[in-house]
């Protein structure tokens, strides 16, 4: 993550709020040869100590997690080039402007059991950001396929240790600095950014 405090001091609910709000990211593990990583929807725990998820089950990263293994889940937020000139001041230089949680601990495949709830689950969350579009179930398929289709994949979940974040905000910039960048970030249609660069969380 960024060095610069500035950009470190976010409080805790923040970035569950970034985890939950984008719900995919990219898990990484140490394989035998080298570094691991694969991208994944998932899902936070009411109690915010562990994530769920699932993998391919014939997959370099699943047998890195079949006894355990250390991860790293990286969840990025808004993102994008910012531009010296949209500061309104001299000597400046381009920079790249974002938000991203990262998320340690250790994860492992978990029982098959409840499996089926996991997988609903995490579809009904992704559908109801479809609203008002009617959402798929697992129940519109046919008898069989989905259990034939389960056997493909497996669960896992990640206990979470330690969130780390940067939120890179221009918050080491002067407030009208700051305010001209997300002016031109909006400009170019990077809303969200923008949104954050005016109301940086702290």
């Amino acid at each position: 993550m960024h060095p610069n405090p500035a950009f470190r001091g976010v409080e805790a609910a923040q970035n569950l709020a970034l985890l939950r709000a984008r719900s995919f990211g990219i898990l990484t593990a140490m394989g035998a040869d080298a570094p691991l990583a694969s991208h994944i929807p998932f899902l936070v725990s009411h109690d915010a100590q562990s994530i769920e998820f699932h993998l391919v089950r014939n997959s370099p990263m699943t047998r890195a997690l079949g006894a355990g293994a250390e991860v790293r889940l990286i969840v990025e937020g808004p993102e994008g080039y910012i531009s010296p000139d949209w500061y309104g001041a001299e000597d400046q230089v381009p920079t790249w402007n974002y938000a991203a949680v990262h998320v340690l601990g250790r994860a492992a495949l978990t029982s098959e059991e409840g499996f089926r709830d996991l997988l609903d689950r995490l579809s009904a969350h992704f559908e109801a950001r479809l609203l008002p579009k009617k959402p798929w179930t697992s129940n519109k398929m046919s008898d069989g396929v989905m259990e034939r289709m389960m056997r493909g994949i497996v669960p896992c979940r990640l206990d979470i240790r330690e969130v780390q974040s940067t939120w890179k905000l221009g918050q080491n910039k002067p407030e009208s600095a700051r305010l001209g960048v997300a002016d031109g970030l909006e400009g170019q249609g990077h809303a969200a950014l923008a949104a954050l660069m005016r109301h940086p969380p702290s």
